[in-house]
C-alpha cells in the first residue's frame, strides 16, 4: 500500500502545507510548472518524488524531469504528462500513447482546474489536482492525497490549501 500526495501548478510558490498535507505520504507526484529548482529539491528531501515537467518549467528543471512519465505503483501503471487534458478531450501530444495504451490512471496538471474523472472507454482514471500555487486564474490552491494497493484506489482526498 502507497499513499500518493498529487500536486501541480507550485509555479516557484513554496507553501509549508505542502509538509504538513504530506506527511502520510510515501511519495509525491508533481504534474509539473514547479519552476524553482529548489521547491523540488525541498520535496524530494522531505519524500520519493517522482515529476514532469511543464511548459513553464525552464532547462534546470527539464534536465531533472521528463516531459512524460510512465511507471508502476503498486499494480498500477500510471502516466504523468503536464499538459494531457482529460477523458474525452486528451491532449494531442499524449493522445495517441493513451489510446495505444492506456493506464490505470492519468496524472496531468496545466489548467489549474481541479478534475478526478474516470474514463469509462479506456478503463483508467484521470486525476488533475489543480494548482498549488499563486499564479493563475483559480480561486482556490488545491492537492490531493491518494492511496493505492495493488491495483485500487481508495481514499481520494481533495484538500483545500486556501485561497489564491
Amino acid at each position: 500500500m502507497k499513499k500518493i500526495g498529487i500536486i501541480s501548478d507550485t509555479h516557484s510558490y513554496w507553501d509549508d502545507k505542502y509538509l504538513h498535507y504530506f506527511e502520510p505520504c510515501d511519495e509525491i507526484w508533481h504534474a509539473g510548472d514547479i519552476c524553482s529548482t529548489e521547491l523540488a529539491e525541498r520535496l524530494a528531501a522531505f519524500r520519493t518524488l517522482r515529476a514532469v515537467c511543464g511548459n513553464c518549467d525552464g532547462g534546470d528543471l527539464r534536465l531533472m524531469f521528463p516531459e512524460v512519465l510512465r511507471f508502476k505503483c503498486e499494480d498500477v501503471d500510471v502516466l504523468m504528462k503536464h499538459i494531457g487534458g482529460y477523458p474525452e478531450n486528451y491532449d494531442r501530444s499524449i493522445m495517441g500513447q493513451i489510446y495505444a495504451n492506456p493506464p490505470q490512471l492519468f496524472i496531468s496538471g496545466h489548467s489549474h482546474i481541479l478534475k478526478v474523472k474516470y474514463d469509462k472507454t479506456l478503463n483508467l482514471l484521470h486525476i488533475n489536482p489543480g494548482a498549488a500555487g499563486i499564479q493563475g486564474w483559480h480561486k482556490e490552491r488545491t492537492l490531493i492525497r491518494l492511496t493505492i494497493e495493488g491495483n485500487k484506489f481508495t481514499d481520494c482526498e481533495v484538500i483545500t490549501l486556501g485561497k489564491h
